[in-house]
């Protein structure tokens, strides 16, 4: 079987390390630009949700929300009808940030894609999208307590 998780996880790490670099000058700090941008892309998010999409604990994206609030970021509001929820939005400050996350993400998208047709670019997206449904299935698994039989 091809070895893929070495070469994925060498590519996540990179870009994360290299994002992590940039945005230190609009005081982002490590990972947090994962949040703003997820939150950017859905308004009115829950916790949650959040923690889902980005694969993380709810502890660990409550924290970063948290700090993300605290530097005047990200917002929560009660939802209208359940005031316990609280939906997560980006505040004007995180809205004149976010376009230079989204610039990142595209330069490094052109980067990691060079010498790529765009016939190749889409395939592989697809195989990426699928090996991600793998994954969040058993990720989802082992965060209900299931056991992985190795």
């Amino acid at each position: 079987m091809a070895e893929i998780l070495r070469p994925l996880g060498n590519v996540a790490r990179a870009l994360d390390s290299i994002a992590n670099h940039e945005f230190q000058r609009v005081h982002l700090t490590k990972g947090q630009y994962l949040y703003l941008a997820r939150v950017a892309e859905h308004p009115g998010i829950i916790l949650e949700r959040l923690a889902e999409l980005l694969r993380v604990d709810r502890t660990t994206a409550a924290r970063a929300v948290q700090k993300l609030t605290t530097a005047g970021l990200l917002e929560k509001r009660p939802d209208e009808v359940n005031r316990k929820i609280k939906k997560l939005f980006v505040t004007v400050q995180g809205a004149e940030v976010y376009p230079l996350v989204q610039r990142e993400n595209v330069y490094s998208n052109g980067i990691a894609l060079q010498g790529f047709s765009p016939a190749e670019a889409a395939q592989l997206a697809s195989f990426l999208q699928r090996v991600d449904q793998n994954v969040a299935e058993n990720w989802e698994a082992v965060k209900q307590g299931q056991i992985r039989n190795y």
